[in-house]
């Protein structure tokens, strides 16, 4: 929430900001040249360690490749025997002394004999080789004979032996060619190198260089390199006191850190040799996020990143070494708080001479602020009554300020201005009628410009039609006015009311005219054209306002402000008008497409709102009884309307083939036929078997005799199918039996039943295999392609968010012929029955759907409610008469009363009052309807009501009121 604070606080406050401001761009701008400046350096320190560093490894590695060329060109190294390689010991020697990193030189031969002279550095090396006093080299060899024979010789610095060992483990355990020093060097042809690694014969970090040898074909010349001279140089080169510099190699791995860490022996690979140290496992936290950055360096750019590591940022740089070998990664990281010092220095002097400057200047600008906003103190509570709606008190101010005491009168004329608006305004939203809403208008505004006498016109096309006048003397103008043409202007008058804003002009004889103005009742000379437009700057109206003299300019604005709002007036008024308006067609026009979908429905959706309107009327006007506090205002009214023509919608997704079924074997057509020709089938088959008897001897009498016989029975077992099909009757269980005994009947059939029909009634009849032809059919059947399934969304969970409680069916349609024609009662299957209560459902869900105002959120609880009953036996949600509201109830009355006594339904006549209400009595009696509303429904006499209106005159006859609610209870 935001916090208001006094202007003289805001004044103070811009001070110190202002002086804060100043003070943090001056130290801000040192701070960024000074950050830039030492970032620069950094970068070029960077740069100065790798070229460094390069220089290191070049020093490292240049005599180490000399040293293996001439290697590789030393006669004594082809000899056989060992004896003759160690005349060679002694150039090796030479190249070993003359190249500090280079600690071993070795020969790997194609048979797998192997020569290694290593000299030794220090005394832990000595001790750690458990070599002789005075070890100066080491020799260690293989020779693959009858037996191999591994040996060690330890010499002094003159090459004099000390001491040779046997190792007979040693030629088991190693051979140089399997070694990748070995494989690399001969499949290259040339120099290698590797990639840094732990030696195993010292665990120093190195990498080793080797040749193929020119004068032994398949022999490869080696060198071991010591990078431990590259861990002192980086140590010296340190940016920080605590930086951390480190060499990795492409996988992430130490090769070189300049701190006192070793290196080696930490982890071991899986032959159990001593292996380099990975950078997030080095223990270093300044750089354990660096592996995985090393692929996003390009090419020799140094890649920058930050990090935090306790409450520390870090700057990290890596940068591709461009080598030769093996890739080679340099990494410096330094404490941004120790490489930007400077710059942090400069930024905290600022800020401390900025806040020192302000602590000073607070005082004596708060005070002088103060003295100056003293009236606008006072102005601010005037307007704080302003935004109360406080128009009473007059604004009285003093002030040397020019600006506040301008400010004060405009404040005051303010307050007077938005009184008048505002009251006009309430006026022109209190009023909900379109057709008193214009006169409304025109005297409002006719105060406001203090006007006598004006016109309100509203466009139709290119046309204005005066729709609400107020002459002189307070009344309407008794002259019918004409419409002005917009379209061809004949005077300044018509053009001014087509105009953009109000303007005012002399009221001319030819206006006047032109206008068809009486001078008794308009006897004024200036006149002021308002034109009304919408927010699209259409014009839908205009105003004349006629007074006596020439309007101010400042109420002429303050005219113009309010067409503004006179315009949104009418036109909010007038599209509510018509959005009810098409709404209410668009309502009627659905429940005429019920009514015209099918006969047997008639205008039951226009009537039933009628009814119910009439039985709503009869309880608000009751006095007495249950009733007595009922009352309906306009917006109930509305909904009650709504609900009544909406009622039956659901009945547009009811097949009318289900509607209409007036046989039990009907569909889209009656299936009676098929079943008639199935008969005729039988009768020719009888005929055939008659023809054939004779044929094959029998006498011809008694074949004709039998074949009589068979041909009455048939007659009269269609007959009975065919009185089955009409429905007129209960069906009884003897009938029942019968036609099960008639269905049984079989018949030929030799055509194929699956060709030439719809591929959904081909899935049907695929549920079973086809019969082999010819295939004897029943005459009357109930098949597997008779039953059409149900959609799952069709059905409804106990918790399904409507609340329908119904037993659904499993089938959607069954049009078994036994299944049909087997209808106890009526010609509906339970499947068909219940499409056609489904109606309900699909009207509540589809009410459900709309959006409705806020005081017709009931209409889907009206309107779908109708099929309820008082005991909760009724659907589609069983809901008790406890659980309906009081116009569910009345609807229910209102569309039992008129599908009773309709009179255009073909299937029946329409009922006389008597048998109508008899029937209703009984479901009073019976708790399916209201008692007390259905005797409300006949003491207040809406039923002769509606007989007057709607039944025919042969329909109503005498009844005795007291006699029906008696058998009602």
């Amino acid at each position: 929430m935001t916090r208001n604070f006094p202007l003289h606080v805001h004044i103070s406050t811009l001070f110190a900001v202002l002086i804060v401001l100043l003070g943090g761009v001056i130290g801000g701008l040192g701070y960024h040249f000074s950050h830039n400046m030492l970032e620069t350096v950094a970068d070029d320190l960077a740069q100065r360690i790798t070229r460094e560093t390069l220089g290191t490894l070049d020093g490292i590695f240049a005599p180490a490749r000399m040293a293996i060329g001439l290697l590789a060109r030393e006669p004594g190294l082809s000899a056989s025997s060992l004896d003759a390689r160690l005349a060679s010991a002694d150039f090796i020697r030479t190249a070993l002394l003359h190249s500090t990193a280079l600690s071993s030189l070795y020969v790997g031969y194609p048979n797998g004999d192997f020569l290694f002279m290593r000299r030794i550095l220090n005394e832990a090396e000595r001790v750690s080789l458990d070599a002789p006093e005075g070890t100066a080299f080491v020799i260690q060899s293989i020779e693959h004979g009858t037996p191999s024979k591994g040996e060690y010789r330890y010499l002094d610095a003159a090459l004099n032996p000390l001491r040779i060992d046997d190792r007979p483990d040693y030629a088991a355990q190693y051979d140089p060619r399997r070694r990748p020093w070995f494989s690399d060097a001969l499949a290259s042809g040339g120099p290698v190198q590797t990639a840094p690694y732990v030696f195993y014969s010292n665990r120093k970090v190195g990498a080793t260089l080797a040749t193929p040898a020119r004068v032994v074909d398949g022999a490869v010349i080696g060198a071991d390199i010591q990078l431990a001279t590259l861990s002192s140089n980086l140590a010296k080169l340190k940016v920080t006191p605590n930086s951390e510099l480190a060499l990795l190699d492409g996988e992430g791995f130490v090769v070189a850190y300049s701190g006192d860490r070793e290196l080696t022996g930490e982890i071991s690979t899986e032959h159990d040799e001593p292996g380099l140290i990975r950078v997030e496992s080095f223990g270093v936290p300044a750089l354990e996020s660096v592996s995985s950055a090393l692929s996003e360096v390009v090419g020799n750019t140094m890649l920058v990143r930050r990090t935090s590591i306790d409450s520390e940022n870090w700057r990290v740089g890596i940068q591709r070494l461009p080598s030769a070998g093996p890739t080679l990664y340099l990494v410096t990281a330094a404490p941004e708080s120790e490489l930007l010092a400077a710059a942090f220095t400069i930024r905290n002097a600022s800020a401390w001479i900025t806040a020192l400057v302000v602590l000073l200047s607070i005082p004596l600008t708060w005070a002088l602020a103060r003295a100056l906003t003293g009236p606008l103190r006072v102005l601010v509570g005037e307007v704080e009554a302003i935004r109360h709606f406080n128009f009473s008190a007059p604004i009285m101010i003093r002030s040397f300020v020019t600006e506040v005491r301008a400010l004060t009168v405009t404040i005051g004329d303010m307050k007077r201005t938005i009184q008048r608006f505002l009251d006009i305004n309430t006026a022109l939203a209190a009023e909900h009628d379109f057709d008193r809403l214009l006169p409304l208008l025109l005297s409002e505004t006719l105060s406001a410009a203090s006007a006598d006498s004006g016109v309100v016109y509203l466009c139709e096309d290119a046309r204005i039609s005066a729709m609400a006048t107020q002459g002189a003397n307070g009344e309407p103008i008794d002259t019918r006015l004409p419409a002005i043409d917009l379209a061809a202007p004949h005077c300044p008058a018509q053009h001014a009311l087509s105009g953009v804003r109000a303007s005012a002009f002399l009221l001319s004889e030819t206006d006047r005219s032109a206008l068809g103005l009486p001078t008794t009742q308009t006897p004024m000379q200036w006149a002021i054209a308002v034109p009304l437009r919408n927010r699209e700057g259409q014009l839908i109206g205009a105003m004349l306002l006629l007074r006596n003299s020439r309007i101010e300019d400042a109420q002429l604005r303050f005219i113009d402000a309010l067409s503004s709002a006179a315009a949104v007036a009418l036109e909010n008024q007038e599209l509510i008008k018509l959005q009810r308006e098409l709404f209410d067609s668009f309502v009627k026009v659905i429940a005429g497409a019920i009514d015209a979908k099918s006969p047997y429905t008639g205008g039951h959706c226009s009537r039933v709102p009628e009814l119910v309107k009439m039985l709503a009327q009869a309880a608000c006007d009751a006095t007495d009884g249950p009733y007595r506090n009922f009352s309906l205002n306009d917006q109930d009214r509305e909904a009650l309307h709504l609900a009544g023509w909406l009622h039956d919608c659901g009945k547009v997704t009811t097949p009318e083939f289900v509607i209409d079924k007036s046989t039990k074997l009907e569909t889209i057509q009656d299936r009676i036929h098929e079943v008639r020709m199935r008969f005729e089938v039988l009768k020719r088959e009888a005929e055939i078997r008659t023809l054939r008897a004779i044929a094959a001897g029998e006498p011809g009498a008694a074949a004709d005799a039998r074949m009589q016989r068979e041909l009455a029975e048939l007659d009269a077992d269609f007959a009975f199918v065919a009185e089955c099909n009409i429905g007129s009757e209960e069906m009884q269980p003897e009938a029942i039996e019968r036609l099960r005994r008639i269905g049984a009947r079989t018949w030929t059939r030799t055509l194929d039943d699956r060709i030439g029909i719809s591929h959904e009634e081909l899935a049907r009849k695929s549920r079973e295999p086809a019969a082999a032809l010819p295939a004897l059919e029943q005459v009357l059947a109930d098949k597997p392609e008779h039953l059409f399934e149900r959609r799952e969304s069709e059905r409804f969970d106990e918790d399904n968010p409507w609340g329908f409680r119904m037993d659904v069916p499993q089938w959607l349609y069954d049009r078994g012929e036994l299944h049909n024609l087997t209808v106890s009662r009526g010609t509906l299957t339970k499947e068909e029955r219940y499409k056609i209560n489904e109606h309900i459902v699909q009207t509540e869900i589809m009410l459900q759907q709309l959006v409705y105002p806020r005081h017709l959120s009931n209409v889907p609880e009206i309107a779908a409610q109708h099929h309820e009953k008082m005991d909760g036996t009724g659907y589609p949600k069983r809901l008790t008469g406890e659980q309906m509201s009081p116009l569910a109830r009345m609807m229910a009355i209102a569309d039992i009363f008129e599908a009773l006594t309709a009179i255009d339904r073909p299937y029946k006549r329409g009922k006389t009052l008597t048998e109508s209400l008899t029937i209703m009595a009984r479901m009073a009696a019976e708790n399916h309807i209201d008692g007390e509303l259905f005797e409300l429904f006949l003491r207040a006499g809406v039923h002769l009501e509606y007989a007057r209106r709607y039944m025919h005159s042969e329909q109503i006859d005498d009844i005795d009121i007291d006699a029906f609610l008696a058998q009602g209870r």
